[in-house]
């Protein structure tokens, strides 16, 4: 079972985000930009579990949350030297919805 934690926001100094053609492609195929991805970083609140089934070279995370449009996400992301970088993206499943309203988080934040 995937465990999540609220939190009140990720990063409050993100400073760059690390895109390329590979990462940048894959939103696309979910229908998203990344402008929508970034914004879930800053949107709060947002619920944060590690992937550790994925985690074996580097630390990564699966973060709940919502764009500025109140569309509710999944993204899975690592750091590296000091940079968010998004590896996959999509909207929340109706069981991860389930988890986010259950953590007392609804449209309203």
């Amino acid at each position: 079972m995937i465990k999540y934690m609220k939190v009140s926001s990720l990063f409050s100094k993100v400073v760059e985000f690390e895109w390329d053609d590979g990462n940048l492609e894959h939103i696309r195929k979910h229908r998203f930009n990344y402008k929508e991805c970034e914004q879930v970083f800053y949107n709060k609140p947002i619920l944060v579990s590690q992937d550790k089934k994925h985690s074996q070279v580097e630390s990564r995370f699966r973060v709940l949350g919502k764009t500025k449009q109140e569309r509710l996400t999944i993204l899975v992301f690592t750091t590296r030297w000091g940079k968010v970088r998004i590896i996959s993206t999509r909207d929340q499943s109706k069981k991860e919805r389930s988890i986010y309203q259950k953590m007392g988080v609804n449209k309203d934040g």
